[in-house]
């Protein structure tokens, strides 16, 4: 089976937004459901229910030992140190040591069994992702940018792991914490926890205000960073045309425009988010001061003691210190949910239509193909294909041949069900394309295009994804049959010879007589070759041709050549423009008719 990965095809006729149109849409975007996104995230998080439960018990242990603690010095200061009785002392202490050792314990095991939930977490999510994206029609990869992509796989799901590893614990702790504290505070003296929660009213104002910003902040910043990862990706992989027209310094100004958005979205998030703590711990100082200065007083007045104080002192502390820890988890929280919903925006991607309820799965493929009346258009204003027919027997050879934009590749795109046509049928071997499995259509094609990939791995691996299970035998007959056995031969670990990626390393010729030889081991009943003769050395392209003419024999096969050169042996020859088929015959035939194609022959003829 083939599936050859390549560049998305392309046409010239769709549309490709600008940068400005893009931020404009995306400032139209309205804010997603938050609460239905962190349910969505607790759905993958209870898929580990029992270390889950287990994160929960420990938070809890260490939430009432670290409440306990406070609450027996206190008592302690009143029964042991107020009183001058002693005894007893030491087995407070002792206790007090057992209780922080237990509680160290608490948390050191909670965060170990969290990290395990919070990597078992993302790699579901991570996994989710990536199958969603092979599930994806062709036309959702060719508008958008790979590094864009990139970013949502890699940047957006370790942004919600990093998250998930601490915030989780440190929300739930806090909670219990706040709790706890507030239950004991009220028994104790309910007038001193009046008088300690003024300064609630102020953290809650100050929060609203900090992350009503902080929130759409952080979303930019994720969305500008997903841009300067695809616009990298996309200048790194166009370094030979960048330095060939001398826009390095274009090049480098577009990017410090995108820098400069992410930086300063990153500025404004960081800087806004920054104030939680500030106000955090100027609150934490007036509590703390209003409790000594009121708690003395009551001292004075014998309505409270002064363990009580003590009490209050250190529970007012730990009080604020959740609430800080509330207010930096909800800005990483936020920054985290605004990852996610990026990658659940993925996930959610409308997948390729599935097969038609009675599709079959053909086996026995002969290679006879038919257009009948097919148009097509990849947005609904202009037709890229008109009326498109015509009729090509098993084993026939047919090039399609035309000017840039005629239709040529969008013939291939239909043929190989990257996209539907919009009207009139598409027939192989007189069943009808929509109602064949997909996975079935593609196992009977092979493809060998213009730029052909490579994987990184060795030589051998790179033939055998032709065919997974063919033995060693079988992918060097291939290779011998796709001239590729001898130069093979030469590198230094022969067919173990391992590629970088995208088969950097050997010439394109090579990576072409490769792509090659895993077609031939494929041995597909319907080829298409895309200019797979185009930029090749004169000897190179004898060694490619004798290669394709062996691959050709017995198969049908569909070729895009602008060299006509290269097809004047083709079965037929059909001669598109702007999207219809204008001449259809051999190479004789249409040099006879001297119409379109033989004012091409002739201008290519003058040429040489």
């Amino acid at each position: 089976m083939l599936k050859e990965i390549s560049k998305p095809f392309q046409h010239k006729k769709i549309a490709i937004k600008s940068t400005a149109d893009k931020q404009d849409e995306m400032k139209k975007v309205k804010t997603k459901n938050w609460i239905g996104t962190l349910q969505r995230i607790w759905g993958y998080l209870t898929q580990n229910k029992n270390p889950l439960l287990l994160v929960f018990f420990l938070v809890i242990i260490s939430s009432v030992f670290a409440l306990l603690g406070p609450y027996i010095v206190g008592m302690a200061i009143d029964q042991y140190i107020v009183s001058r009785n002693f005894d007893g002392l030491l087995y407070v202490i002792f206790s007090l040591i057992v209780i922080y050792v237990i509680q160290s314990l608490s948390v050191w095991g909670q965060n170990f069994v969290m990290i395990r939930v919070a990597q078992e977490t993302v790699f579901s999510m991570r996994k989710d992702l990536f199958e969603r994206l092979h599930q994806l029609p062709i036309s959702f990869f060719q508008k958008r940018q790979h590094g864009e992509l990139m970013s949502r796989v890699t940047n957006d799901i370790e942004n919600i792991s990093s998250t998930l590893n601490s915030s989780v614990i440190q929300v739930i702790s806090s909670v219990l914490t706040l709790v706890g504290i507030l239950v004991v505070m009220l028994w104790l003296s309910p007038l001193l926890t009046l008088i300690t929660l003024v300064i609630v009213p102020l953290m809650v104002f100050g929060m609203k205000w900090i992350t009503k910003r902080t929130g759409k902040l952080f979303k930019e910043q994720q969305r500008n960073l997903g841009e300067v990862n695809g616009f990298i990706e996309e200048t790194l992989s166009g370094q030979s045309i960048i330095k060939t027209f001398s826009q390095e310094q274009k090049v480098i100004a577009e990017f410090m425009k995108k820098n400069e958005r992410l930086r300063e979205a990153g500025f404004w998030a960081q800087t806004i988010s920054g104030f939680i703590p500030k106000l955090m711990n100027v609150l934490n100082n007036l509590s703390f001061a209003i409790i000594a200065l009121i708690g003395g007083i009551f001292v004075l007045n014998e309505m409270v003691s002064i363990g009580v104080i003590v009490i209050f002192t250190e529970y007012a502390r730990q009080f604020t210190r959740p609430l800080n820890d509330l207010a930096n988890q909800f800005n990483t929280i936020l920054s985290a949910i605004a990852g996610a919903e990026r990658v659940f925006e993925f996930i959610d991607e409308k997948a390729e239509s599935a097969d038609e309820t009675n599709a079959i799965a053909i086996k026995e493929v002969k290679g006879a193909v038919q257009f009948k009346s097919v148009s097509f258009s990849y947005v609904s204003e202009e037709n890229i294909l008109n009326d498109v027919s015509f009729n090509v027997s098993s084993g026939e050879t047919v090039a399609l041949v035309g000017p840039t934009g005629a239709g040529k590749t969008t013939i291939i795109n239909l043929l190989s069900r990257f996209y539907d046509a919009n009207k009139g049928k598409i027939l192989i071997d007189g069943y009808e394309m929509k109602n064949i499995k997909r996975e079935s259509l593609r196992q009977n094609m092979g493809f060998v295009f213009q730029d052909s990939f490579l994987f990184e791995g060795s030589i051998r691996e790179n033939i055998r994804y032709g065919r997974l299970h063919a033995s060693d035998g079988e992918v060097e007959e291939a290779a011998i049959l796709a001239n590729a056995h001898s130069f093979i031969m030469k590198l230094p670990d022969q067919y173990e010879t391992v590629l970088k990626q995208d088969g950097s390393g050997i010439s394109q010729g090579q990576r072409q007589l490769l792509s090659i030889a895993r077609a031939i081991l494929a041995d597909p009943k319907i080829l298409i070759l895309d200019e797979a003769t185009s930029n090749i050395d004169t000897v190179t392209e004898v060694k490619i041709q004798e290669a394709l003419q062996r691959l050709m024999k017995g198969r049908t096969s569909f070729v895009i050549a602008h060299r006509l050169n290269t097809i004047q042996k083709a079965d037929q020859i059909i001669v598109l423009q702007e999207g219809e088929v204008i001449e259809q015959g051999n190479h004789e035939s249409l040099l006879l008719k001297k119409g379109f194609y033989y004012e091409l022959n002739s201008r290519q003829i003058s040429k040489i």
